[in-house]
């Protein structure tokens, strides 16, 4: 029997549970078993499906272990990834079959969640447990790293990059660039909530308004 573990039974795990099931359900050929894997919840089953630690679900043997991970936290997100694929687990990519749309000519991959109403249109290239909530999208062009969180309702327009480990708040906006010159997201950047991103915004830094300027702190913070 195949098993489907979301890591990660908090409030995001259990919304993109019912999506686990509908595509595992359709998609499936073999038996198959779907479980939450959190260390940090005391109860057994949450939402009708069953919850065992980490240790738990690696000490399963004799069958095919999948796994995607639904913690906001992209660094949090790495880590795990990393010790499941050393424990033998594969990752698997969780979407919205009747309410998400990926064009032709796009790419992503590995471990990604595409919540309902996102919407990934055409050449687009996603890297590895990219997360994408309800009604978010990322327009033609676009490029984005490894482990990039987008909150709902973020809206990317065209030719936008935006680099490893980067969070995009709830609302923001990011203007489109040009094939030749291209707005930017830096590695590990926040683009903060209902910001408005008209140029490249640097590695780590955090920007907020409209449009987005780095947050300085104001004096006695």
């Amino acid at each position: 029997m195949d098993i489907y573990a979301i890591i990660g039974a908090g409030g995001f795990g259990r919304e993109v549970l019912p999506l686990v099931k509908e595509r595992v359900g359709m998609f499936s050929e073999s038996p198959y078993r779907i479980i939450f894997v959190d260390d940090g919840i005391n109860a057994k089953e949450i939402n009708g499906t069953e919850v065992i630690t980490s240790s738990e679900f690696k000490t399963i043997t004799g069958t095919n272990k999948f796994f995607n991970i639904a913690i906001g936290n992209s660094n949090v997100r790495e880590t795990i990834a990393q010790d499941m694929i050393s424990s033998g687990a594969k990752p698997f990519s969780i979407s919205s079959i009747s309410h998400s749309v990926t064009y032709e000519g796009s790419m992503i991959s590995e471990g990604s969640i595409l919540c309902p109403f996102t919407t990934i249109t055409s050449n687009v290239k996603i890297g590895k447990y990219f997360h994408a909530n309800i009604y978010s999208y990322v327009a033609h062009d676009c490029v984005i790293g490894d482990f990039v969180t987008f909150a709902p309702g973020v809206k990317c327009n065209g030719n936008v990059t935006i680099e490893d480990h980067a969070y995009i708040g709830t609302g923001a906006i990011i203007k489109q660039g040009t094939p030749d010159r291209p707005i930017v997201i830096g590695e590990g950047a926040i683009v903060g909530m209902g910001a408005v991103v008209t140029k490249s915004v640097a590695a780590g830094s955090v920007v907020v308004g409209n449009p987005a300027k780095p947050l300085r702190k104001g004096l006695g913070s």
